[in-house]
Parts: structure tokens; sequence; C-alpha cells
């Protein structure tokens, strides 16, 4: 990394992720000592790859919801460009369904309740997220989820393309039909059933998940029954079949969860889910580095 183009006024702290398209560091705010979490394109990425961060950076701009990391800045370097967000302290949904496996029906209705909200905030705004997946949701102390990536968001109604994560991606994705917010829905309720059983819907290769997704049976089996009808409606093949929006969802999923686990089922879901990630506090980004001191201003 050294010689590697870094935004001005940060200090980095430590690497949390990288890959082919760039990496994600925590670094500090030098005047106030805020942390927060910069994703770097790679060096000398394409015209086409900052296009498509200024677009992310403009979608996490105009989502403004608390189940969506808050976007500080946008900054082009001279080869890359990069975001400043908010470093969301917790540990994401991937690992805690690694370390703990099936999460129960009242944490993964939490679960998907806060995604549906976050990705409602997109929707409101005519934003598609297309790559809803648990890597992509962290899980802070207080239980509450939050979306912290819109690296692949597109305009609501433009074609979909192939990209996203194949055990997650809506069947109007694998046929390139155009995006729309239930392309979202189906992608959450994919990940619903993984928090609530323990395993993907589908498994395979990637032309074995194309013909799951495209023309499979929708795993229900292992879904509490009265969760059931969630499910089907959420992963139906057809886009109108689905809930056309997060947010219409959401009603849905109060609606059941009330009926079948009580008025209070949201607070024993987020506290199961608070339980979880606390057991996980060592991987949390901030866990090891000093809060700044009183009074320091970002």
């Amino acid at each position: 990394m050294d010689g590697e183009w870094r935004v001005d006024g940060y200090t980095e702290v430590r690497e949390l992720g990288a890959g082919a398209q760039g990496r994600v560091a925590l670094a500090r705010h030098d005047r106030s000592g805020t942390l927060v979490a910069i994703k770097y394109l790679a060096t000398r990425a394409d015209e086409a790859d900052r296009e498509r961060l200024r677009h992310e950076a403009l979608m996490l701009g105009r989502a403004g919801s608390p189940h969506v990391a808050r976007l500080f800045r946008l900054v082009e370097g001279p080869e890359t460009s990069a975001i400043v967000m908010e470093a969301v302290d917790g540990v994401s949904l991937k690992e805690l369904l690694e370390r703990h496996g099936a999460l129960g029906p009242e944490a993964s209705l939490a679960v998907l309740k806060g995604s549906l909200l976050g990705l409602a905030a997109a929707h409101a705004v005519g934003v598609v997220h297309r790559d809803y997946k648990p890597a992509n949701v962290v899980v802070p102390a207080d239980g509450r989820s939050r979306l912290v990536d819109f690296g692949i968001a597109t305009p609501a109604g433009q074609e979909a393309g192939g990209a996203g994560t194949p055990y997650y991606m809506a069947p109007e994705q694998w046929s390139r039909h155009v995006a729309t917010p239930s392309t979202d829905v189906y992608a959450a309720t994919c990940v619903f059933v993984e928090c609530v059983t323990g395993r993907r819907p589908y498994t395979g290769n990637r032309a074995e998940l194309m013909n799951a997704h495209l023309s499979g049976e929708v795993p229900v089996e292992a879904v509490p029954e009265a969760l059931r009808p969630l499910v089907l409606r959420g992963m139906a093949r057809a886009p109108e079949d689905r809930p056309a929006g997060a947010a219409l969802f959401v009603d849905e999923l109060e609606r059941t969860a009330r009926k079948t686990y009580g008025q209070d089922w949201e607070a024993r879901g987020v506290h199961a889910l608070s339980a979880g990630a606390v057991a996980l506090a060592a991987l949390f980004p901030l866990a090891a580095w000093p809060a700044p001191a009183p009074g320091a201003v970002s």
C-alpha cells in the first residue's frame, strides 16, 4: 500500500477489506479524531469505475436513513477516487451467520425489517440496490442493522444486466430485464431465508443457481409455517407478484410478525441480534481504537 494515494486529512488505521475493485480502510480524521471508513477505487481506475463510485456517493447521500451508512464526502484523486463514509461499528451479517448459524425467527424478522427500511430509503429516491446480501449489512451492538454498500446501485427501471451476487439475484437479473424495487425485495427475502434456516435458499455453481432462481421451487420447507407466505411473496418469480417496494413489504412483515409472535416481537428480535453481535465485539472495526477526546469537532 506504500505509495498509494490517500485522502488528505485522514490517517489510515487499518484495512477493513480489499478486492479487485479497490479496498476499504478504517481511518482517523486528523483534526477531530473521528473514525471513518474510506472506500478507495483501485489505482488507475477507468472512468467507468470512477463514475460508478460517484453514483454510489450520490445514492448514499440521497438515502438519508438511519438504516443506511452516512456519506461524508466524495474525493477525486489523480488516478482514482474515494468516498468517505460513516464507520458503522458492528459485525457483518455474513460473519454473524457464519459464526452463529440460524438466527431464529424474531431476530431474522428484525434483520429483514431493518434491511427493508434501508432499501425503502433508496427506493424513495428512485434507486435499486441490486446487490443486497449479508456482507453488505452490518449489525452494531444495538442490534439494528445498517446497509453499508451501494456499489452497483442503479436508477429504477434501468436494465439489470448480470451484476449481483448469484445466491441472491432475482430472476430478472439473470434474464437481464429491468431492475425495480421488487428486485431488492427478492434479494432481501433470500437473505431472510438464510437467517431463519441457517442455509442459503439455493446452492451450486452459477448455472445451477441461475436455473434455481429462474424455475426452482421457492424453498420454504425449513421456514416456520406462519412465515412461509412472506417468503413466497418476496421470492415470487415474476416481479409484479412481489411487493412493489420495500416499504410495502415492511407493512406485510409487521402484520405477520405481530400476529405470530406478539406485539413485542421486534424488541426480542433486536435483543437477540444485539447479543449475537456483542459476542463478536472483538471483530468490530472500532473495537481496539480509543474514542476521540470530548469536545472534538468533526
